[in-house]
């Protein structure tokens, strides 16, 4: 399988179960780095891809990611160190629950892709399952983690269905987390909204609510979108 090549880094995703695919992208393009965050957390890295983005889009001296399956964290490594930004990147090979009870340090800014198909299937146990699935990463335990590591004045930026934005709002409440920012996402101008994008922090505040559509039509993409993700994409 040939790299997946963007402006600045290229993507190796022969061994990950989950490859480079679009929620990745908008999350990697829409995290905030306004705050100039210095140290950065990437939970369930899969290949590497938003925490290369955030190290092309911000200062950051410390990103730090976690990745349990073996084959995405060593491509995750892979990844890291063919970058220019190698320096700045580290991989850890643990589950979250163990990266919570061994760390101290608490983070600027936390980003996570969560797996977040619920039903199981007969081959629940293939990689790409673990990777795609809840079962594996709860939405309770990974707030739960947030709210430990998260720096007071941070944020957690992640994806998630239009269809769970709600009750994982009402959830990340429970941990003391806050939206801040929420950009929900449809394909196109006539499908349903798909994906909700939500920044939160330690500070109840009214969020500021935006939409983007991501296609006018099949492989003609809406300015808005164009514009998010040119500094990355190479025929954007």
């Amino acid at each position: 399988m040939k790299p997946f090549v963007f402006k600045q880094f290229s993507i190796q995703q022969e061994r990950c179960a989950m490859k480079v695919g679009t929620d990745g992208v908008l999350l990697g393009a829409w995290a905030t780095v306004t705050q100039n965050p210095l140290n950065i957390l990437d939970i369930g890295a899969g290949t590497g891809l938003i925490s290369l983005m955030l190290a092309q889009r911000s200062t950051a001296e410390n990103i730090e990611a976690i990745e349990i399956e073996e084959n995405a964290y060593e491509q995750c490594v892979e990844n890291f160190e063919a970058s220019p930004w190698a320096d700045r990147l580290f991989c850890y090979h643990a589950g979250l629950d163990e990266f919570v009870a061994e760390m101290e340090d608490q983070y600027d800014l936390i980003v996570s892709n969560p797996p977040f198909y619920s039903e199981t299937t007969e081959n629940e146990k293939t990689a790409r399952n673990r990777a795609r699935q809840t079962a594996y990463l709860p939405f309770g335990e990974l707030l739960e983690a947030v709210g430990e590591l998260l720096a007071p004045k941070g944020a957690f930026a992640t994806i998630l269905p239009y269809a769970e934005e709600k009750k994982f709002i009402a959830l990340a409440a429970s941990h003391r987390l806050f939206p801040k920012r929420i950009m929900r996402v449809r394909g196109n101008p006539t499908t349903k909204l798909k994906r909700s994008l939500i920044e939160f922090t330690k500070s109840e505040s009214t969020p500021t609510e935006t939409e983007l559509t991501i296609e006018i039509k099949r492989h003609e993409y809406t300015l808005a979108y164009q514009e998010l993700t040119k500094d990355f994409y190479l025929k954007m």
